[in-house]
């Protein structure tokens, strides 16, 4: 008989900031439903990667109306996202995934953040590369740039809604959040950026969980 799913992440994002809803409803990240800035988002990850369909199913029969942005199917993990402007409509499709789990959102891993740092007046050539490589917007040289990596990696995506809603001045760059570990990219001014990782840190630090 198989083992019953393993919750490893469960994530209630509150009032989805413009850039990083934005990012979300990018083709690349939200194949279904794309959501909008206001709204409230829950994001849950489980292993073994093919319960997430049965995840889903718990989700959007409990709350029809639910909207569906990200299911993804990975080797070891499957992803769901849902969101809706109802907060009340988001926190009962979560208690309906936890319930047909028998999972409590405690049950989650504990985040860990594995680097962070804060380059001041990023070069040309820098810009460029990160450029070419990034799913968000545009770094410009002469800025300052915040990298930070963490695990697992779907906390990045609180982490850098949560970094914009302190400092709505910094851009998104590239926010990766699926995988073995997440990275957000940063830039802005300094003291924007050093404040928007100071709540990152801040914040991964009050999530509970194993």
């Amino acid at each position: 008989m198989a083992e019953k799913p393993e919750l490893r992440v469960y994530l209630l994002v509150r009032d989805l900031r413009p850039q990083f809803a934005a990012y979300l409803g990018t083709p690349t990240r939200a194949r279904g439903y794309p959501p909008f800035a206001g709204q409230h988002a829950l994001i849950v990850e489980v292993a073994p990667a093919l319960a997430i369909e049965r995840v889903t199913d718990l989700a959007l029969r409990a709350v029809p109306g639910i909207e569906p942005g990200i299911l993804y199917v990975e080797r070891q993990f499957g992803v769901l996202e849902v969101h809706g402007p109802d907060l009340d409509d988001v926190r009962r499709a979560g208690q309906a995934i936890l319930d047909g789990l028998g999972a409590d959102e405690k049950d989650q891993l504990r985040p860990r953040i594995l680097f962070s740092d804060v380059i001041t007046e990023i070069t040309d050539m820098h810009a460029i590369i990160i450029n070419r490589n990034r799913a968000g917007s545009m770094i410009v040289p002469g800025e300052t740039l915040g990298v930070c990596e963490v695990t697992p990696a779907l906390f990045a995506a609180v982490a850098a809604n949560e970094a914009e809603r302190v400092e709505p001045g910094v851009t998104l760059v590239d926010v990766s959040m699926i995988g073995a570990a997440g990275r957000i990219y940063l830039s802005g001014p300094e003291a924007a950026v050093r404040r928007a990782q100071q709540e990152i840190d801040a914040m991964l630090t009050t999530i509970e969980g194993r």
